[in-house]
């Protein structure tokens, strides 16, 4: 009915007029993310960098078995100094996962394992500075310059809050006995949440943040500092705006 198959809705029509195609009410709500995430010019410059980063971490099976290892060292380091458990299930490899655009759930996951292998994600990206060619080594440069900058570091735990919330309804709306009374409701209750981490939420994804930052030697950004909007005729301007 979307095209998929051509000449399906054709078909359909032929037989029952009156037929028409709705989206599940979780792809709809997923579809309107993404749609308002692209209006907000930091939001979708992040999630414009994030795949590309993502694509150079994971690009070849050389790539993907350095970062297995560097795992498996960082459990077993950890295993010795007894700051995690050991058992069955526990301390999996993971790898990190693309976002896609019609699935929102995704840049949740994608999201997720980046901040769980950011670390190691820079460990990787710093051998392929040092052992790649040419092109290789500029990408790897530029990922990291990009993912070791408080902005990036500040986005990336944003939208994880972010979509933790929307998340919920995500899954919520999934539901086969779902009806459109209680799917309002759920919709309300989530724009509570969204507006409640918006107006109380603030220091603690702050603290976070820095906290993050300290135990990776990342800069800081001062944020009583003077904000100094940067483009193409940034010489041009005055240094007097705040934040």
């Amino acid at each position: 009915m979307r095209g998929g198959w051509n000449g399906l809705q054709a078909l359909v029509l032929k037989d029952c007029p009156y037929a028409y195609y709705i989206h599940c009410f979780a792809h709809r709500l997923q579809l309107t993310l993404v749609a308002a995430s692209k209006e907000v010019g930091v939001v979708y410059c992040f999630f414009t960098k994030l795949p590309p980063i993502v694509t150079t971490v994971g690009a070849s099976c050389k790539r993907f078995e350095e970062l297995k290892l560097a795992q498996e060292s960082d459990i077993e380091h950890l295993l010795a100094m007894n700051e995690i458990e050991s058992g069955s299930g526990l301390n999996h490899i993971s790898t990190l996962q693309q976002p896609a655009d019609t699935r929102w759930s995704s840049h949740l996951r994608s999201i997720s394992s980046f901040i769980k292998l950011f670390s190691l994600t820079c460990v990787v990206l710093l051998k392929v500075q040092a052992e790649g060619n040419s092109s290789q080594r500029g990408e790897a440069k530029s990922a990291y310059e990009e993912i070791t900058t408080f902005d990036f570091v500040f986005m990336l735990h944003l939208m994880k809050e972010i979509m933790l919330i929307t998340d919920s309804l995500c899954q919520a709306l999934q539901c086969k006995t779902q009806d459109i009374l209680n799917a309002m409701n759920l919709v309300s209750s989530t724009k509570e949440l969204l507006q409640k981490l918006r107006d109380d939420g603030w220091d603690a994804l702050n603290s976070n943040v820095i906290l993050f930052c300290e135990a990776r030697n990342i800069d800081i950004s001062d944020m009583n500092g003077r904000y100094i909007e940067r483009g193409g005729r940034a010489r041009h301007q005055q240094d007097d705006f705040t934040i």
